[in-house]
């Protein structure tokens, strides 16, 4: 049976409930324009996994209170903040399937945006003395930032490796949920052993989440057509890395040479998508997902059986089960 997300919040339906509205109250502003883009922002929101991530595991490691609550809100506002930051920075006109709020405000408005959301998260564990939680949620954006870095670094010389690729999804994506379960233990448990275990429970889930969403680009698990995104922005995946680490030296240098200067070209994508597919590179990449997918459950499998347990064993199944 696959996961279902209304069926997985059943347990913090409420405090899912009580998120959203104290989530936009914690972006309220003085100032018109700022609440018109903030709401513009909320009612464009996502699946919420993250918040949902942190009081599932707040729920599994003693229970769930304000501190949680403000940790969730904190995540999701420096979250935020990052997401309208790069769209700025990708000159992204879309999020979501909506536009973007640089696409309707224009650049500086959403950088000052990003940066009113940056500080409201910031104020809002200051002002409760959070510091814990704000130490966890600000290392996982220095991460973010550090990671982008490298990806954008090594995507010039197309010359990353596997274990460099690991390094910054490791960094670009699952720190944040990292942060995540280990904001929601921090919330509720002051052991440190609990909380540095939840961080690396949530890391496997962020790296089977990373590696699932590099196979979508390969039209994979009925998304449709071969999309080839990443290929045309020159991102080196995993599935791509193994193929280029299985083959000849000259016909890697032919699929480095198409995806260098013809990556805008839809036939030269093709080709590189199909040679990833004759080299194994889409079954490979399962398989390392499938490992980060089983060491997070053997994590989980050491704390106590619950409602909240058994919600979070199905959010991890949704992450490399989702279809987009």
């Amino acid at each position: 049976m696959k996961p279902d997300l209304k069926q997985i919040q059943v347990p913090i339906e409420n405090e899912m409930a009580q998120f959203e509205l104290k989530f936009r109250d914690s972006m309220k502003s003085k100032v018109k324009l700022l609440d018109h883009i903030t709401n513009y922002i909320v009612k464009r929101k996502g699946k919420q996994m993250r918040p949902m991530f942190v009081f599932l595991t707040a729920g599994v490691c003693g229970g769930i209170n304000d501190a949680t609550h403000r940790g969730a809100a904190l995540i999701e506002l420096l979250h935020t903040a990052t997401l309208v930051h790069d769209d700025v920075v990708d000159d992204a006109n879309y999020r979501r399937g909506f536009f973007s709020v640089n696409a309707l405000w224009k650049n500086k408005i959403s950088v000052l945006v990003g940066d009113y959301l940056l500080s409201r998260g910031l104020l809002l564990s200051v002002e409760n003395g959070d510091f814990s939680l704000l130490k966890i949620v600000s290392n996982a954006v220095k991460e973010m930032s550090e990671g982008e870095l490298l990806q954008i670094a090594k995507a010039r010389k197309l010359d990353i490796t596997e274990e460099v690729y690991y390094d910054i999804i490791r960094q670009k994506t699952a720190s944040l949920l990292a942060s995540c379960c280990a904001v929601g233990a921090s919330s509720t448990d002051s052991n440190l052993e609990t909380i540095e275990k939840m961080r690396e429970f949530g890391e496997k889930v962020g790296m089977a989440f990373q590696i699932k969403d590099d196979l979508f680009d390969y039209g994979e698990d009925e998304i449709g057509k071969p999309v080839g995104i990443d290929i045309k922005e020159k991102k080196m995946t995993l599935p791509l890395i193994f193929a280029l680490q299985k083959a000849e030296w000259l016909e890697k240098k032919k699929i480095i040479n198409l995806i260098r200067n013809h990556s805008e070209n839809k036939k030269a994508v093709n080709q590189v998508i199909s040679f990833v597919k004759k080299s194994g590179g889409l079954e490979y990449a399962k398989t390392i997902m499938d490992s980060y997918y089983e060491e997070a459950l053997d994590i989980l499998k050491t704390f106590p059986e619950s409602a909240y347990k058994t919600s979070l064993e199905g959010l991890v199944s949704y992450t490399i089960e989702r279809k987009k």
